[in-house]
C-alpha cells in the first residue's frame, strides 16, 4: 500500500472542503448502502457501532436506513458513516490529501457536488464518513467526535 502524504489544512480551508453526499429516501429520512466485509471486519464494525456517540457535531444520532450496525447517522441533512468500505482506489495516489484528526488518518476526497468524503487509513477496516455540504462550516468536528470511538473499536494496521 502507499502512503499518502498529508497535507496540513487549516480549519478555514477544511471547512470549505468538506462535504459529502448524503441521500435520503422519500419520507426524508437518510439512507445509506450497507456494505457486505469479510466476518473478520464486520465484527470489527458491530464494535464500532457499539461505542459510537450518540451526538456528532451537536446532532442527534439519525441512522439510515436500511438500517445496519455497518451504518449511523447524525443530523438532517446526516453527516453517514459507513464501516466495511473497500478500499479507496485514491490510496495508491502519492499526491492523495489527508488528514489527522486525533491520531485517526483519513483520506480525504471531494465529490463532483462540491462534497467530500473522508476514509480511514492504517485501520484494519475502512470507516467512510460523508459530510454533506450543508455541514462545511464545522471544519474537522464532526472527525473530532468520531476518531475517538474508531480509534477504540478498529485496530491499527492495513485492511485485507
Amino acid at each position: 500500500m502507499n502512503f499518502f502524504r498529508h497535507r496540513l489544512l487549516g480549519l478555514p480551508a477544511l471547512a470549505l472542503l468538506i462535504a459529502a453526499a448524503g441521500c435520503s429516501s422519500r419520507d426524508g429520512s437518510p439512507s445509506a448502502a450497507v456494505p457486505s466485509p469479510d466476518a473478520k471486519v464486520t465484527q470489527l464494525c458491530r464494535n464500532l457501532d457499539k461505542v459510537l456517540p450518540r451526538k456528532v457535531d451537536g446532532l442527534e444520532r439519525n441512522d439510515p436506513e436500511p438500517r445496519s450496525a455497518l451504518t449511523a447517522g447524525w443530523g438532517s441533512p446526516a453527516i453517514i458513516l459507513r464501516c466495511g468500505v473497500a478500499r479507496p482506489a485514491q490510496m495508491d495516489d502519492a499526491e492523495a490529501d489527508g488528514v489527522e484528526v486525533d491520531r485517526v488518518g483519513w483520506l480525504l476526497q471531494k465529490r463532483d457536488d462540491g462534497s467530500f468524503l473522508f476514509t480511514t487509513t492504517l485501520r484494519q477496516a475502512y470507516v467512510e464518513v460523508s459530510l454533506p455540504k450543508e455541514r462545511t462550516g464545522a471544519g474537522v468536528a464532526p472527525l473530532v467526535g468520531l476518531a475517538p470511538a474508531v480509534r477504540k473499536a478498529i485496530p491499527e494496521g492495513i485492511a485485507d
